[in-house]
């Protein structure tokens, strides 16, 4: 395979991939655990490329069946896809997916298309998938060279992973702690789009390595990342890193992701900026430079968390409220103690919802940002889309499979 724009699908592959739309939907997480299996079993040299946490949890095989039903269907119109194809590019480029890959995965998703669907998979249909899996490898081939073409060219840049070390932590919260990464080399590093994330890679105590992505939380900076890393119950790279001292080493990959705030495009609408819990870590990194970068523009930033207690950043973003006349802070906590009440640490209670955000923009056309957990991105999508907002003005970031929010939207 290479990076050559593909030849187009014939007719015929069109109509028998499009006719296995349903049965792939009715089979399709068998299917795809059975593919991870399988693959895991006779190319085990992969496994480090995938998150075990999602896999365990079967949000990977879940998001793998949404996408080939979704490939399946749309084969005739891949224009609806792009931007799962760039989304899956850019996730790509952050673990370091290269051409040689795309064949172990083909050739284990082919396989177990005929060993999942039986006498339903004829050499008709593995013919008319490989032809469409050759298809799109194609395309995400492309477009994934191109960014790493970018990447080694930008001032200060790379490409694969690079040795950073810890240069300072700070405990934003009872369950989020910053880190200020500096490279080894004692370099530079690149500038990035505010809303983009890092990949982290560590060993996995098992001989190999394992990989997680972690936004950044600050505006550029040239001698440093910042990320923040909430401990998760059960998260082995996130208690692993709490754990790192100041001089540990981590090996990165350079600034990655789809959903950004472009600062090259100058709106004249507000910008609505919404977070919960540890989703406040790309949004902050929109803050932060959106101030810096266009002070004259109009943002309304709505944070919701637990309590005090949880709420990182809070005397940060309360600064930065002071100091901007044009920036408007509100935080909503959903069980406050009765120290957040006495000190004021919240403006309201419960949680963040289309009465609040209605009482605090401007009017509802707007520039909307928003993350954090799945019930809060479900219920912010809807509104939205509620309110006729066009999807050119809808940005999100989820952390985990974007088919499980849109599956519980």
């Amino acid at each position: 395979m290479n990076a050559n724009p593909p030849a187009p699908l014939s007719e015929r592959t069109i109509s028998v991939v499009k006719s296995t739309a349903p049965v792939l939907e009715k089979h399709g997480e068998e299917l795809t655990r059975h593919f991870y299996e399988r693959m895991f079993r006779e190319n085990p040299e992969v496994k480090p490329l995938f998150n075990a946490s999602n896999q365990s949890g079967g949000t990977q095989q879940r998001a793998l069946a949404g996408a080939i039903c979704a490939f399946a269907a749309n084969v005739d119109q891949l224009e609806v896809l792009g931007a799962a194809v760039e989304r899956i590019a850019q996730k790509h480029a952050g673990l370091g997916i290269l051409p040689e890959h795309y064949p172990i995965v083909g050739s284990n998703l082919l396989a177990s298309i005929r060993e999942v669907l039986g006498d339903g998979a004829t050499d008709e249909v593995i013919d008319a998938w490989a032809e469409a899996y050759h298809f799109l490898a194609s395309i995400l081939i492309g477009r994934e060279s191109h960014i790493y073409t970018i990447q080694a060219r930008d001032e200060h840049g790379w490409n694969g992973f690079r040795p950073f070390r810890i240069a300072g932590k700070e405990r934003e919260s009872e369950t989020i702690v910053s880190f200020r990464l500096q490279p080894v080399d004692g370099g530079m590093v690149p500038g990035f789009k505010p809303g983009q994330y890092l990949t982290v890679r560590v060993p996995d105590g098992e001989g190999s390595t394992t990989m997680r992505n972690y936004s950044l939380s600050s505006a550029p900076c040239a001698d440093h990342f910042r990320i923040s890393v909430k401990a998760e119950e059960g998260g082995t790279v996130s208690n692993l890193l709490h754990g790192l001292d100041v001089g540990a080493e981590l090996e990165v990959g350079p600034p990655c992701g789809e959903f950004f705030l472009d600062l090259t495009e100058h709106h004249t609408r507000p910008l609505v900026l919404l977070s919960a819990g540890v989703g406040v870590t790309p949004i902050l990194s929109i803050l932060e430079s959106v101030l810096a970068e266009q002070p004259e523009r109009e943002v309304v930033f709505i944070h919701g968390a637990i309590n005090g207690r949880t709420h990182a950043f809070r005397n940060h973003v309360k600064d930065l409220g002071k100091r901007h006349n044009q920036l408007k802070v509100h935080v909503r906590y959903s069980e406050p103690t009765d120290e957040d009440r006495s000190s004021q640490r919240h403006d309201s209670e419960g949680f963040i919802d289309a009465e609040l955000i209605e009482s605090l923009a401007p009017r509802k056309d707007c520039d909307y940002y928003f993350c954090g957990p799945k019930p809060f991105m479900a219920a912010i999508y809807q509104q939205l889309l509620a309110w006729g907002i066009p999807g050119s003005q809808v940005h999100f970031e989820f952390f985990g499979p974007r088919e499980e929010l849109e599956s519980h939207a």
